[in-house]
């Protein structure tokens, strides 16, 4: 990735905009657009901006730095199984009382973020058709460009719509904002919304597998074939469309091998043959303090971190046997070493001692110690800066699984369950569990391998389940003011309003 191309790309599409008319466009500068997206050149250049835009910085606020915010805030520590540590001015956030606050940054970013996002792929998809430059690149680009689109549409309607099996798609989805005009749009249906996300994708993979072209052996970041298949594996999952869901992600696996154990432990910052797709993020563009790892890497320097770290719920990790090497990524204190944290779970005496000594190379100088944290995410360079995954190969083992057990193709979860858990325990015999019994073991197992990912909440949300956080007195291992039941009909059902910045600026938005 070179920056000059990078930074001429978001210059060019506006990406660094924080302004609230996010979809203010003049005749003259959508004519503006359409000469310079004039050449597949330049609209790879413009590719290249919509993953930077990825992780950027927005709205003048720290902490909002593209898809990892998505990941740690809206996916991560609002969850069931993912606890920072004593913040408890964030308590309100964490959980999950901003739902109807239609005025607050926290409601109104993920809708920011991705129409701005969708509005730089509707400028390659709309203009990319008359450039100059050969038909296997404008297939390629526009392939990128749907994939992007495609990408945006579904994370806007986990989080503004409700949950598939609450009303089958008929209730309100997302603006489906599939072109360059700016002016007033009803809200499409859920299940509308879902048919653009299937539509993008269909032909994305149409025109990536008629192009030919394929991504470089370093550009995880960018979109190719696989990410669509991906995509529509996770899409289709969360729409419970069982048998898309299983095919699409028996296909975005292949040629993605899981990571060895050696590679699991390696910090989740370095590209793998398991990363089907990702988040660039080099020393020389870095956000500094607002990186995502900032906020979740267990060595980074930043005071986020080394005040608050990142902890797995005990209920969780207490599950999983103790010759699971992935296990070993957690600071899992012993019954006497428990007993001597405080309330919060913080030590200051044996358990901190042991974490330095056998993790001092994954943890900052003067971090804070408490039970449960993590050293699965590490930075690639200081204060929090390296690039991250957002779909890899063990997640389309999941989904899969998962699936399959929807289908009552119990023979066949077992297996796929067996081929992922065994690579890092030896000591894990395939399971003979049908049914639901089988999907709660699926379900465990993604919430494990999956922690600090991004997917927490969004499983709780799809499945339909309460989010059960337990105190440490209570038997589990969060703070006090985390400790509450969040039931799926609370929270407005878990889904976010559409924001006030919309519905001033749409009148055909209540």
């Amino acid at each position: 990735m070179k920056k000059n191309i990078l930074l001429l790309s978001i210059a060019v599409l506006g990406l660094t905009s924080c302004a609230d008319d996010y979809l203010d466009t003049t005749p003259e500068s959508a004519e503006a657009t359409a000469t310079i997206l004039g050449s597949t050149e330049t609209a790879e250049m413009a590719i290249n901006g919509i993953c930077k835009a990825m992780t950027s910085q927005y709205l003048s606020t720290q902490g909002l730095n593209g898809e990892g915010t998505i990941n740690v805030w809206y996916g991560g520590v609002t969850g069931n199984d993912t606890q920072r540590c004593n913040q408890t001015g964030w308590a309100a956030l964490w959980n999950s009382t901003y739902h109807l606050n239609t005025s607050s940054v926290y409601l109104y970013y993920p809708w920011y973020y991705y129409y701005k996002l969708i509005s730089n792929a509707n400028g390659v998809i709309c203009n990319i058709d008359e450039a100059e430059g050969t038909d296997t690149d404008k297939a390629y680009l526009k392939a990128q460009a749907l994939t992007f689109r495609a990408y945006s549409f579904f994370r806007l309607a986990e989080l503004y719509g409700r949950r598939w099996s609450d009303q089958q798609g008929s209730g309100n989805g997302v603006v489906l904002r599939v072109d360059q005009s700016t002016g007033s749009q009803a809200l499409a249906t859920l299940a509308e919304t879902y048919q653009q996300v299937y539509a993008d994708l269909d032909e994305a993979i149409s025109l990536f597998q008629s192009s030919g072209r394929k991504r470089g052996a370093d550009e995880f970041y960018k979109p190719d074939l696989n990410v669509a298949y991906a995509i529509y594996a996770r899409a289709a999952l969360t729409r419970e469309d069982w048998a898309n869901a299983a095919k699409y992600a028996q296909m975005a696996r292949q040629g993605y091998d899981l990571m060895t154990p050696a590679q699991y432990n390696d910090g989740f910052h370095t590209p793998n043959s398991e990363w089907i797709w990702g988040v660039y993020d080099g020393s020389d563009q870095t956000l500094y303090y607002y990186s995502m790892y900032a906020y979740l890497a267990s060595d980074a320097s930043s005071s986020m971190q080394r005040t608050y770290p990142v902890a797995i719920s005990k209920e969780l990790i207490d599950q999983i046997p103790e010759t699971d090497a992935r296990r070993n990524l957690f600071l899992v204190p012993t019954a006497e070493e428990w007993a001597e944290c405080d309330a919060a779970g913080r030590s200051t005496g044996t358990l901190y001692n042991r974490a330095f000594a056998e993790n001092g190379d994954r943890l900052y100088s003067t971090s804070l110690v408490y039970g449960y944290m993590h050293f699965k995410f590490l930075v690639e360079f200081q204060p929090g800066g390296g690039p991250f995954s957002l779909f890899r190969s063990a997640e389309m083992y999941y989904i899969e699984a998962e699936a399959d057990c929807h289908l009552n193709q119990d023979a066949q979860a077992q297996q796929l369950l067996y081929d992922v858990t065994s690579r890092y325990d030896a000591a894990y015999t395939k399971s003979t569990k049908t049914g639901n019994d089988l999907l709660e073991e699926v379900k465990l197992y993604r919430r494990f391998d999956l922690w600090g990912e991004g997917h927490d909440w969004f499983d709780y949300k799809r499945w339909g389940q309460s989010i059960v956080r337990k105190s440490k007195a209570d038997g589990g291992s969060w703070h006090t003011q985390f400790a509450i039941t969040i039931k799926p009909e609370d929270g407005n059902n878990w889904t976010w309003a559409i924001p006030d910045r919309e519905t001033n600026y749409n009148d055909l938005v209540d």
